[in-house]
């Protein structure tokens, strides 16, 4: 009885971490909660391959509300977290360092906070003070916006819009520095 008890154990933690795994070859589905991990490399876009990034819109933690639309003209970061996730926390001084350099560039930063609870976000948010607003998006809607770039439950994800309000560049995955600083600067010098 033992050895039959161990078996479906086994059978349901292999289950369980193969859900977690699934890779980007495979879409998840509309309401689909699993995590997709990515490796956090830029994938820049060909200027004539870029897409127009979706209204985006929503209550910002601190009570105001924010848009992608109050920023036209400029190169907009938008980074999709969650206070229960790790590569988000580990992330966050990277995204708060580059922020800060390139703010008097005209670059925009806007976090969007999703699938988590208002009380978690703002002291996620009070503790790393990034410096830039944050939709409170806990439903999910602005993420599922960008299906189809963005599969909605890979998190963090980071895109970068450009002047034109395209979407020039995204990452899968926690950022590293040098890729997103780069990144910004190359699609604000354009």
């Amino acid at each position: 009885m033992r050895a039959k008890s161990l078996s479906l154990i086994l059978l349901a933690a292999s289950a369980l971490v193969g859900g977690c795994a699934d890779g980007q070859s495979g879409q998840p589905q509309a309401g689909d909660t699993r995590f997709v991990a990515g490796d956090g490399k830029m994938q820049v876009f060909e200027v004539a391959e870029r897409k127009p990034a979706p209204p985006v819109e929503g209550p910002t933690l601190d009570g105001s509300t924010a848009s992608l639309a109050a920023h036209k003209g400029k190169v907009v970061v938008l980074n999709f977290w969650a206070s229960w996730c790790g590569p988000c926390r580990a992330e966050a001084p990277v995204l708060k360092e580059v922020a800060a350099k390139t703010k008097d560039a005209g670059v925009q930063f806007l976090g969007v906070d999703f699938k988590d609870r208002q009380a978690d976000a703002k002291a996620f948010e009070r503790n790393e003070q990034t410096g830039y607003p944050h939709i409170f998006d806990q439903p999910g809607k602005v993420a599922l916006a960008f299906q189809g770039t963005v599969p909605p439950a890979a998190i963090p994800s980071t895109l970068v819009i450009d002047k034109q309000g395209r979407i020039a560049a995204r990452a899968l995955g926690a950022v590293k520095y040098t890729d997103l600083y780069d990144t910004v600067t190359k699609v604000r010098d354009e």
